[in-house]
């Protein structure tokens, strides 16, 4: 088992957010984690990503403890949160040259790794582009490059389609299926459609707790909208 998630709480000041939450997801396996706006999705990836300090419980990755071994495990994560902080005055290689060089990647190696994710996000007619040249979509991308370029063992990904025409939004998602086939996936998303065309399960919270969680196999985004409807109303 690659995540393990184990009765995870968190609070701020009086509010809980998160509530006994547990769940497990396997190599090669992309988890959907679905909820209304205040559910906890953010705050538990920003826990298993080792960003955010939780309350209680545990969180292990391939067997590693996230909390007391946590620079450690942020070399085995890719992280992309919702609002992809990207410097964009910088050129597209030129800043996946640089956060090569922030995971240890160095030299010859770095220069065929910043390569191989240009290629495999579809990036390579904007490399030569300054980052506030592209658009909403390229930059998702540049970000998902950035995320994968150590080759981590989860990859993390905070509603990624968010504010994407269609056709970028097939394409992010083909980039995740691609990339799922052998990595783990943990990633949150308001929509049914995308749930059922990406994700291998799915888990549903509502105010901090699971509420649902399912394999998606078989599933239709109506079925699945019906699910989150009867458990989040």
């Amino acid at each position: 088992m690659s995540l393990i998630v184990n009765d995870i709480k968190k609070s701020y000041s009086k509010q809980l957010v998160l509530k006994s939450l547990s769940f497990e997801i396997a190599d090669g396996e992309i988890c959907g984690l679905l909820g209304p706006n205040g559910a906890g999705k953010s705050t538990s990836m920003k826990i298993i990503s080792g960003i955010t300090e939780a309350d209680g419980g545990s969180v292990v990755l391939d067997g590693i403890d996230v909390f007391s071994q946590r620079q450690k495990v942020k070399s085995m994560i890719g992280y992309l949160p919702e609002n992809n902080p990207l410097y964009t005055d910088m050129y597209v290689r030129e800043f996946l040259l640089f956060m090569a060089d922030l995971q240890g990647i160095k030299g010859r190696e770095a220069k065929t790794k910043v390569e191989e994710v240009i290629a495999m996000t579809g990036l390579s007619a904007e490399a030569h582009k300054k980052i506030r040249q592209l658009s909403k979509g390229y930059r998702q991308r540049v970000g998902l490059a950035h995320a994968v370029i150590h080759n981590p063992k989860l990859l993390v990904l905070d509603e990624p389609t968010t504010g994407l025409d269609p056709n970028q939004i097939v394409e992010i998602r083909q980039l995740i299926k691609n990339f799922g086939r052998t990595h783990s996936v943990l990633f949150s998303t308001h929509l049914m459609q995308e749930a059922a065309a990406v994700c291998d399960k799915i888990i549903i919270l509502k105010k901090g707790e699971i509420v649902a969680a399912m394999p998606v196999a078989g599933k239709s985004s109506e079925e699945l909208e019906d699910l989150f409807q009867q458990t989040t109303m």
